[in-house]
Parts: structure tokens; C-alpha cells; sequence
């Protein structure tokens, strides 16, 4: 994916975000804190994830907005409850004061639940709307059964650490990325097994992106971060390099770039494409890979 498309896509995911908090019938300071919450940056990489995906399953762009929109609210809902002081009790995010910090923890709340209801009235009105909205729920409702597991454990019987550390990571974080690449391609229309391949990717490259996180948290400062680092290890969360160590959580990184790599060749092979048109998703897969922030 060049410069300008990237632009071209983060400028309508923008417009879109910005256009769903507008036209909402919000109270002024419930408006003012939706706004700080979603609109305060950020890297776009579910709803980009979305409209990559549609473009790989040889879909538009254009039909996967929706789908794009709403998956970025629910990512924003989480981010907002989960640096709560019951949470996380962070009171920075993207270089900036966290809703509760700035607004308090009641409007914070509030501001989640919001942005939660917007995100499926943004579902709902995608061509492809009961299985777009099947789908994000489904996701959501893993996203937090997997920050449940991470605060406040309750794992199944019999899971050793690295099965619960897996199980926190592929839920909590990858939920959502894996729903990003398969609602790109319900808005496409694909088969079963396209679907399946996208859903591969998603998989691969939700848990690498949780693992990438993990190391960030452990190697680099909060002032390059944007975010406080190293809170996970002082509050004896599982991490993969609390529980692998930084050379096997690389090594990690590595194994399941490789098998999201393998996934997108698959969704090449099934659309028997020219490699032009997974370039954005293996952009997006590059940039999860060398991130430091």
C-alpha cells in the first residue's frame, strides 16, 4: 500500500469517525468526551484492516466503510474502559490524558457505553448488516471475555501459563483484528473459504500484534510508547516476555508473520490474483511487524 492510498483511506475512516459523533444525539458533554476518545489519533489499523481485506477479496473500499467505522468504535469503547482505575488505571493514552483522567470516571463510562451503541448503529447500516453485525459481536464479546481472563484470571481447569497467556492475547487483542479481516471480506461477498483464509490472517496476525505489544511494553519508554510501559510486569500480568522471555517472544513474532504470510498467498491462490491486490494487507502486516509504538 503506497503513501497516497494510505492517506486516501485514514482520511475517509476519519471523516467517517468524525461524522458518527456529530450526527449522534449525544448530550454536549458526553458529545465532548466521545470525541476525546475517538478522534485523539491512533493507528486506524482495524477499520484499514477492514477495507484492505474487502480490497483483497476484491471488494470496494467503499462498501467495507461501514463495517470499518464501527469496528474502530468498539475498539475506542475498550480503550476507554479498559484505563479505567478498575482496570488498567492508565492516565495517558496516544500521548494524551485518558477520558477518565481528563473528564472523570463517570463520564468516562458513559463515553464507553456510547461509543459501544454507535458502533452498531454503524453495523447495522452495511449492505451486508446481519452477518457484519454477527460477526462484531461475536468479536466483542470475546475481546472481553479475554480482558476478563487478564484481570481478573478464572482460567478453564488444567491451562498451563502459556495456554492462559495465549488465550488472554488471542481474545482480548486478536478478536477484533481477526473481525476486521473477515468483515472486509462479508462486505466482498467471498465464499466459505475465502472467508476461512481471511480469518487465518486475522488470527496470525491478531496474536503477533499482542506479542509486538508485549515487547514494546518491556524494551521501550513510555514518553516513545505514547502509553505508561512496564506496568504489565509490576502488576504480574502474564506477557510473553514474562512467560517466554524476549529471544523466544521475537522468535514468535517472526513464526506467526510467517503463517500470516503463508494465509495471504492462500487468499491470492483462491482469488488466482496478481499480488497487487493483497499489497495492503501485507503493508498493514509489515508496519505490526517493525513498530515500536
Amino acid at each position: 500500500m503506497d503513501h497516497a492510498t494510505h492517506a486516501a483511506l485514514l482520511e475517509h475512516i476519519e471523516a467517517s469517525l468524525a461524522a458518527t459523533i456529530e450526527h449522534a444525539d449525544l448530550a454536549p458533554q458526553l458529545r465532548d468526551a466521545c470525541r476525546h476518545a475517538l478522534l485523539g489519533g491512533g493507528k486506524r489499523l482495524r477499520p484499514l484492516l477492514v477495507m484492505e481485506s474487502a480490497r483483497a477479496a476484491g471488494g470496494s473500499t467503499e462498501s467495507a466503510l461501514a463495517a470499518a467505522t464501527a469496528i474502530e468504535l468498539v475498539h475506542a469503547f475498550s480503550l476507554v474502559h479498559d484505563d479505567l482505575p478498575a482496570l488498567d488505571n492508565d492516565l495517558v493514552r496516544r500521548g494524551l490524558p485518558t477520558v477518565h483522567a481528563k473528564y472523570g470516571e463517570a463520564l468516562a463510562i458513559l463515553a464507553g457505553d456510547a461509543l459501544l451503541t454507535l458502533a452498531f448503529v454503524a453495523a447495522s447500516s452495511s449492505d451486508h448488516a446481519p452477518k457484519i453485525v454477527s460477526e462484531l459481536s461475536r468479536a466483542t464479546t470475546r475481546m472481553i471475555n479475554g480482558q476478563c481472563f487478564d484481570t481478573l484470571g478464572g482460567f478453564p481447569t488444567n491451562t498451563n501459563t502459556a495456554a492462559q497467556l495465549e488465550l488472554i492475547h488471542r481474545n482480548k487483542t486478536g478478536a477484533l483484528i481477526e473481525c476486521a479481516c473477515v468483515m472486509g471480506g462479508m462486505t466482498a461477498g467471498v465464499s466459505e473459504e475465502l472467508l476461512a483464509a481471511l480469518r487465518n490472517f486475522g488470527a496470525s496476525l491478531g496474536l503477533m500484534f499482542q506479542v509486538v505489544d508485549d515487547i514494546i511494553d518491556e524494551t521501550q519508554s513510555s514518553e516513545h510508547a505514547g502509553k505508561a510501559t512496564g506496568k504489565d510486569r509490576e502488576a504480574g500480568k502474564l506477557t510473553y516476555p514474562v512467560v517466554h522471555g524476549l529471544a523466544q517472544s521475537r522468535a514468535e513474532v517472526a513464526r506467526l508473520e510467517g503463517e500470516a504470510n503463508a494465509a495471504i498467498a492462500r487468499i491470492r491462490g483462491l482469488q488466482r490474483a496478481s499480488a497487487a491486490s493483497t499489497a495492503g494487507i501485507e503493508s498493514l502486516l509489515n508496519r505490526c511487524v517493525s513498530r515500536t509504538k
